[in-house]
């Protein structure tokens, strides 16, 4: 498989200065833009991945890529490990919780996020780890909490075990939103909701209804936007 430098320079081959500097802009974060979109870069992890190799590998070569600390490199880690079957992927998901805490905008949340939300759902248990998040002083961690936890609210006809995870996520929604009144927070729970809405309106009205009286008003409202 490639190696880190080796797809650091056919990222970098990709670049754009006018890009960089509107990606600069948009993100706000400091740090290095090479100006290379998604899709792109989506195709390049894409083939990467299609290079086989053992898992471990690729985990070492998605931590290269974060740790360079460019933007379109930590994209391309993510997009690595977005991968539904991964055997095993204890390593794959022990790298996602490490690039967690150091999150630091939408865009790169949302990513690790989907690659995160794969490796939940390959091993439920580690919803316990997600649990200690909803504490964390980090807004982005926080956020991880309802990021990486939507697949349980798409589930159309959920199991008992998946009605039970259900649950357990709309608790930390109930305990998250009086306490944290942070608009990244309340809009990832309304998300959640209104993602739970297409398929079990009634829960959500009733939420919405109790616990989730106290969510802003713009929460409130994309948390009901399927509803009302």
């Amino acid at each position: 498989m490639i190696d880190g430098a080796a797809a650091l320079s056919a990222l970098s081959a990709l670049g754009d200065a006018r890009l960089a500097s509107e990606a600069a802009a948009l993100h706000k974060v400091p740090r290095t833009y090479l100006g290379v979109r998604v899709p792109a870069i989506t195709e390049l992890a894409k083939s990467w991945r299609e290079e086989g190799g053992e898992p471990g590998e690729r985990v070492a070569l998605a931590a290269a890529l974060w740790d360079s600390d460019v933007h379109e490199a930590r994209v391309a880690a993510a997009r690595l490990l977005t991968q539904a079957r991964m055997r095993p992927d204890d390593a794959a998901w022990a790298e996602i919780c490490r690039w967690v805490p150091q999150v630091d905008g939408q865009a790169l949340s949302d990513l690790v996020a989907d690659a995160g939300a794969r490796r939940l759902v390959a091993e439920p248990s580690r919803l316990d780890t997600v649990q200690d998040w909803a504490l964390d002083p980090g807004l982005w961690v926080r956020r991880a909490v309802f990021t990486f936890t939507l697949p349980w609210a798409k589930l159309p006809h959920p199991s008992e075990a998946e009605q039970a995870a259900r649950e357990r996520i709309l608790g930390w929604a109930e305990a998250a939103i009086p306490v944290d009144r942070n608009g990244v927070i309340q809009g990832a729970v309304a998300v959640w909701l209104r993602t739970l809405s297409k398929h079990d309106p009634a829960r959500v009205r009733a939420f919405v209804a109790g616990p989730g009286a106290e969510l802003k008003r713009f929460a409130r409202n994309e948390a009901l936007r399927y509803l009302d």
